[in-house]
């Protein structure tokens, strides 16, 4: 499981130019789901992601947490980051999760997240052509991968 962190201001999902979901001041992920992945995969993940000092203190320095800050969260669900292009120009996506095992899985990870963070978590709609918005704030953009575990 991949999922690419983006410290945000705000950002949203529109679909059909319709606003789907929309945060302020938190965090954006992007989340890719691979066939080898597993709930606890998902819990691994929930836990960083929590946890990860990635917002400024009273001194500008990134120390505090999404928790400690209460923000809010989207997720938005994106087999690309699967992709492979070892071959040719045309990404392969051979490793992405279909939509039996990935749909389950991601409606794991939105509400095993919301008990972590103890607040609503927003989402996109899996599968759905989306637009995506976001103020990037910093920039701050983590990627991580709960194969590696780094």
């Amino acid at each position: 499981m991949r999922v690419v962190i983006q410290r945000v201001s705000e950002a949203s999902v529109r679909i059909s130019n319709n606003f789907t979901a929309q945060i302020g001041n938190g965090l954006l992920l992007l989340l890719g789901i691979e066939t080898s992945d597993t709930e606890q995969d998902c819990d691994w993940l929930i836990k960083k992601i929590a946890a990860l000092r990635i917002f400024p203190d009273e001194q500008g320095v990134m120390n505090r947490s999404l928790l400690e800050i209460q923000g809010e969260v989207l997720v938005v669900s994106q087999f690309t980051l699967h992709a492979s292009t070892k071959k040719g120009n045309r990404p392969s996506y051979i490793k992405s999760a279909r939509p039996e095992q990935a749909i389950p899985l991601y409606e794991y990870f939105k509400s095993s997240l919301q008990k972590e963070v103890q607040k609503p978590v927003q989402a996109g709609v899996f599968g759905a052509n989306m637009q995506v918005a976001l103020i990037n704030d910093g920039p701050v953009t983590i990627l991580i991968d709960s194969k590696s575990k780094e």
